[in-house]
């Protein structure tokens, strides 16, 4: 690792208003301190289509007409001071501040992701009902030579002549060789007051986890998501190492998921998903709001086309659309029934997912499960498969472009307009991928047709 230099040691420190686009990459701007006051008087301005950019940055104006067929106008970054966080890697005094976009007029844009997940918090809110919720996110650690190699892999110290010790899941020396890296990302998480709790390797080398405690205030929790992917990105690369949230990086190995729990409190306090040593009914419910919801939303859990490369049969990512008490094979699965942690686990989700998106579908669902009261199915058993005839979450990418396209529970949670964007774009990365020739292909193909 390359000691910082003097001119980085006594650089000018800045401020960061950064925005949270669709794929859940930071955009934004760096103000001088001595021009901080602007980011506060909200006089950072953008464009709009800042938030609709695609996975190559392409704002895709062709099919949307969101940038220059109407001028490409700007919209105002709206900070929100809560989000104000401390930049260990940048020059002392620096910081960031995450920001919502607000068209000129005034309101919120309807592309903002922030923006998308206040809404569904307000619906919340006049039920008098406050989600609870953490995210356990799975990142992969790796080699910086990705760029002139073309592909990922492990860091060294978790090799032998090049190839991987094996399956690493709760392997406390895969925690001890990479454990400066390690200690630098719990650091930077507690110096920006984000609630990390347990570090855990998983099954991949170099594959981790580390899980933020429940807040019940679910922009919160996505905020933390966000700011923790970017410190394990900013911690990697001063130990000469890459960081990735992509959902599959490696084929024969583990895929990294973006698991959420969510419980419901009232306004006293208490967890209206509590059985009481009853019968479940509630959590049932909002179970079955969330499979009857599951294939609508993939394409908010799986949002590109290696995510679904992570729905494997005999893997941890599920393939079904189904639930059960504690089984870890589940699409949903329910930890805890009874007292205070009465929750559900969602665990369909890749860590590429956009954690504002993410936590709006999964709240969405929870919402139907919460004003009706709806029928799961049987659940599954533990040491058993998905009951006979449970519905399957999709492989094929454009599939669940069309089934997000075509969805009123989507286009009630995350607005016409937006469903229309999302859709659009993500129906383009779909067909390009499709229309892509692999060295697959030509490997498997060409000798023998």
């Amino acid at each position: 690792m390359a000691a910082p230099t003097s001119a980085e040691k006594t650089a000018p420190p800045y401020i960061e208003i950064l925005l949270v686009g669709m794929n859940g990459d930071l955009r934004g701007k760096r103000i001088p301190l001595d021009k901080e006051k602007k980011v506060w008087d909200g006089a950072v301005r953008l464009p709009t289509s800042t938030q609709s950019l695609d996975i190559w940055g392409d704002d895709n104006d062709d099919i949307t007409g969101l940038s220059l067929t109407i001028g490409d106008p700007d919209g105002v970054c709206i900070p929100d001071r809560r989000s104000l966080a401390p930049m260990p890697w940048a020059p002392a005094g620096s910081s960031q501040v995450l920001s919502t976009m607000h068209e000129l007029t005034g309101e919120p844009s309807f592309m903002d992701p922030r923006g998308i997940l206040a809404a569904m918090l307000k619906r919340y809110e006049e039920r008098g009902l406050t989600p609870v919720v953490a995210t356990e996110l799975e990142f992969y650690v790796m080699q910086d030579d990705w760029r002139e190699t073309g592909k990922p892999r492990p860091p060294e110290r978790l090799t032998y002549r090049g190839e991987p010790n094996g399956f690493q899941l709760y392997d406390m020396s895969a925690v001890d060789a990479l454990d400066d890296y390690l200690q630098t990302v719990r650091a930077w998480a507690s110096a920006q007051g984000l609630p990390a709790d347990a570090t855990a390797a998983e099954f991949g080398p170099g594959q981790f986890e580390i899980n933020l405690l429940h807040r019940a205030d679910a922009l919160a929790a996505a905020d933390d998501c966000i700011y923790l992917k970017r410190i394990a990105e900013q911690a990697a690369r001063k130990h000469g190492l890459k960081s990735t949230c992509m959902a599959k990086p490696y084929a024969d190995q583990a895929g990294s998921g973006l698991h959420v729990h969510a419980s419901v409190v009232d306004r006293n306090g208490d967890n209206v998903l509590d059985a009481k040593g009853g019968d479940p009914a509630r959590l049932k419910s909002v179970s079955a709001g969330l499979l009857n919801t599951m294939r609508d939303a993939q394409l908010i859990f799986a949002p590109f086309a290696n995510s679904y490369r992570r729905f494997q049969p005999g893997s941890f990512a599920p393939v079904d659309i189904d639930w059960g008490f504690g089984h870890r094979g589940t699409a949903v699965r329910i930890p805890d029934a009874h007292g205070p942690a009465a929750r559900i686990e969602h665990r369909v989700a890749g860590a590429d997912a956009n954690p504002y998106l993410l936590l709006t579908a999964i709240l969405g669902g929870m919402l139907l499960g919460l004003d009706g009261t709806l029928d799961p199915g049987p659940a599954t058993e533990p040491g058993a498969a998905a009951p006979e005839g449970a519905r399957k979450l999709t492989h094929d990418f454009l599939t669940a472009v069309e089934d997000f396209a075509a969805s009123p529970f989507i286009r009630d949670v995350f607005g016409e307009r937006y469903q229309k964007l999302y859709g659009d774009t993500k129906r383009k990365e779909a067909i390009t991928y499709l229309r892509t020739v692999s060295d697959f292909d030509y490997r498997t193909y060409l000798p023998r047709i």
